[in-house]
C-alpha cells in the first residue's frame, strides 16, 4: 500500500509519523477496511498540512485531490507533477492501485452528493464520472460492495445500482458545504411525511363519523 511504504520511508526522519504507520499497518493487515478509510482520511486532514510551503507542496494538493475522489483534478496535478511523481518509487509501484482507490472514492462522492431518495444511479453516470467502461464499474461496484464501503443492489438488466448505506467518511470542506442542502432535504421529506399522516388521520375519522351517521339512520 503507497500511503504505508510512504510513512515506512519518513520514520526515521519524521518519528512523530510512527505511530500513524503502525494504526494504519494494523488496520491494513487485519483488512478493515473502513476503519482504514476513515483513520487515512484523517491523516490527510490533520497532518500533511505540513507539507505546505515545503518543497513537496505538492503532495499535499495531490493527496487533497485524491482524497476527496476529484478524478479530473488528481489526474491533472498528476501530469503536472509528473517528473517529481516518478521520483517516488512507491507510488510508481501502486500507480494501479492508487487509481482503483481514487475511483473508489469518487464513487463514493458520487453518493453522497446525491439526496437520500435518489440513491439509484445508472451506471452510465458512474462510467463518465470515473472515466471507466459500464463493465468495469461493475467490477468496482463489486469490490467495493465485497468490503463494504457500500451497501445496496446492481441491476444489470436496467443498468443502474441502487445504495442503502455508504460507510461513514471524514467530510472535507468542499462536502460540508453540501450538508446544510442535505438537511434541508431531510426535513422537507419529515414534514411531506407528518403532512400526508394527519391527512390520513383526518380522512378515517371523517369516514369513521359518516358511517356512525349512517348507522345511526
Amino acid at each position: 500500500m503507497a500511503t504505508l511504504q510512504y510513512l515506512e520511508s519518513l520514520r526515521t526522519t519524521h518519528p512523530e509519523l510512527s505511530k500513524w504507520y503502525n494504526t494504519l499497518a494494523d488496520l491494513y493487515q487485519r483488512k478493515l477496511w473502513h476503519q482504514l478509510t476513515l483513520k487515512l482520511e484523517q491523516f490527510v486532514a490533520l497532518t500533511i498540512k505540513s507539507l505546505l510551503g515545503t518543497k513537496v507542496e505538492w503532495l499535499y494538493y495531490i493527496l487533497e485531490a485524491f482524497n476527496s475522489g476529484d478524478l479530473v483534478r488528481y489526474q491533472e496535478l498528476c501530469r503536472v507533477h509528473n517528473a517529481s511523481l516518478f521520483a517516488q518509487s512507491a507510488l510508481v509501484e501502486n500507480e494501479k492501485k492508487l487509481l482503483e482507490k481514487i475511483n473508489i472514492l469518487c464513487l463514493m462522492e458520487i453518493i453522497f452528493s446525491r439526496p437520500s431518495e435518489d440513491r439509484t444511479i445508472p451506471l452510465g453516470i458512474i462510467a463518465e464520472r470515473t472515466k471507466l467502461t459500464v463493465e468495469d464499474v461493475e467490477y468496482l461496484l463489486m469490490k467495493s460492495l465485497s468490503v463494504h464501503l457500500i451497501e445496496g443492489i446492481i441491476d444489470q438488466v436496467d443498468g443502474t445500482v441502487y445504495v442503502s448505506r455508504v460507510q461513514p467518511r471524514v467530510l472535507g470542506i468542499s462536502q460540508i458545504k453540501l450538508l446544510p442542502d442535505h438537511l434541508c432535504n431531510i426535513l422537507l421529506k419529515a414534514q411531506r411525511r407528518a403532512h400526508d399522516r394527519v391527512q390520513k388521520e383526518i380522512r378515517i375519522l371523517t369516514m369513521t363519523g359518516y358511517n356512525l351517521r349512517v348507522s345511526s339512520l
